[in-house]
């Protein structure tokens, strides 16, 4: 059964960016590549055309991969986000009541998360204890390395 998968437009945008250069730069390099292998006579020996072969395969299985997720895709309606609640695409700042310090993150899908710019994929550890709470409140939340306690100073959009 195919699952829907959940993104942004700007993150769906890139995916069908993606699957069109594979599609309109990648599939048209690869064929060459078997061409010019073919012209070199015996295909039975020939590790050129061979290695030409197994790259056109990975790439229709990418394309085909990529074309399944789109068309299982969804695009998040950010106008009926809660903002007082934490939830998909709201950017939380935290304090760790341990050692003081504060974070911020934007929850976002999974397939865009991008811990350098501070998104954080909400099925993570982190993200799943977050969910739902508002400002002011207190959670414990499990990660690897034990519990940590957070208080929810500010959720925007």
């Amino acid at each position: 059964m195919n699952e829907v998968k959940y993104f942004t437009q700007e993150g769906l945008n890139k995916l069908r960016d993606d699957l069109e250069k594979l599609k309109s730069v990648e599939r048209p390099a690869i064929s060459q590549q078997i061409a010019e292998a073919r012209e070199k006579g015996d295909l039975s020996e020939n590790a050129e055309y061979d290695a030409a072969k197994n790259a056109q395969g990975m790439l229709e299985l990418r394309i085909s991969k990529l074309e399944e997720t789109l068309s299982n895709a969804r695009v998040i309606d950010e106008s009926q986000i809660d903002e007082n609640k934490i939830s998909i695409l709201t950017t939380v700042r935290i304090r760790n009541l341990k050692n003081k310090s504060e974070m911020a993150y934007t929850l976002v899908p999974e397939n865009e998360a991008d811990l350098k710019n501070r998104k954080i994929s909400v099925n993570s550890p982190v993200a799943r204890g977050l969910l739902g709470k508002a400002v002011g409140e207190v959670v414990d939340i499990e990660v690897p390395a034990g519990v940590l306690s957070f208080e929810i100073m500010e959720i925007s959009r």
